[in-house]
């Protein structure tokens, strides 16, 4: 195993790896089974064409995600990072787009299951302090299903510097927040727009806060107190998706 790289397994993140031109997919460990599937899926071009490819048993493959208690489907694959791309840049080039942001969200699962919802509903980036990020973690590769390969993930230093120079660039921020009196169902979502979401258990850090331009929150029921994290950025990444669409 290289210093650069990593493993992820399942047959959705290892599949959508070998799909990306830009991935760099070093060995794949299949069974016979998993390696039908390949094809299967994807008829009209062979993802494993100049690939490393070794065939295991389910049991061998088991080494790979017994610490972490994850189903391996028969797909591992060694691969190694994305370029991370600078956010900076990015905003030059993009008009009218939406970014999330996480403050303080460290759960691999959840994150993951949070970039699947942002690749479906077409948010365009997320933001993330460079020390939360589990970069490696198969268990965020195996929720994100694949959407890891789709998703620009930007890591930043500094969450509330970032906050500041976006909102000099004609930004909004929104910070979602239980207590918050608005419902964001009630916002014009308009122009370049930042949905800031904090952590299930603290929310967002009170220096942070001060960074949002409007406070908003996902009207529930009194039967439970809160959402998951992942469940209230999908409801939010679905509403904005439906309104652009309608808008267009």
């Amino acid at each position: 195993m290289n210093k650069s790289s990593f493993f992820i397994v399942g047959q959705h993140a290892v599949i959508e790896a070998l799909k990306n031109p830009k991935r760099k997919v070093l060995r794949v460990f299949l069974t016979e089974e998993s390696k039908k599937n390949v094809h299967r899926l994807s008829p009209n071009k062979n993802l494993l064409n100049d690939i490393k490819v070794y065939f295991k048993t389910k049991k061998e493959l088991d080494k790979y995600t017994t610490k972490e208690n994850l189903l391996h489907q028969g797909y591992v694959a060694e691969i190694e990072h994305l370029k991370k791309p600078i956010l900076k840049e990015f905003v030059k080039e993009q008009n009218n787009i939406t970014l999330v942001c996480l403050d303080g969200v460290t759960d691999a699962r959840n994150i993951g299951a949070l970039i699947r919802s942002a690749v479906s509903f077409d948010i365009d980036g997320l933001i993330i302090k460079e020390r939360n990020f589990p970069s490696e973690s198969k268990l965020m590769y195996k929720a994100a299903s694949g959407s890891m390969e789709y998703l620009d993930i930007f890591e930043v230093s500094n969450i509330n510097s970032t906050l500041k120079n976006l909102k000099n660039k004609n930004f909004w921020v929104y910070g979602f927040d239980g207590n918050a009196d608005k419902d964001f169902t009630n916002i014009d979502w308009k122009g370049n727009n930042i949905l800031l979401f904090g952590s299930e258990g603290s929310g967002m850090h009170l220096h942070t806060k001060k960074y949002t331009d409007f406070l908003v929150k996902i009207n529930i029921n009194k039967k439970v107190d809160s959402l998951n994290i992942s469940n209230s950025a999908a409801i939010a990444f679905h509403y904005l998706s439906y309104i652009k669409k309608r808008v267009d």
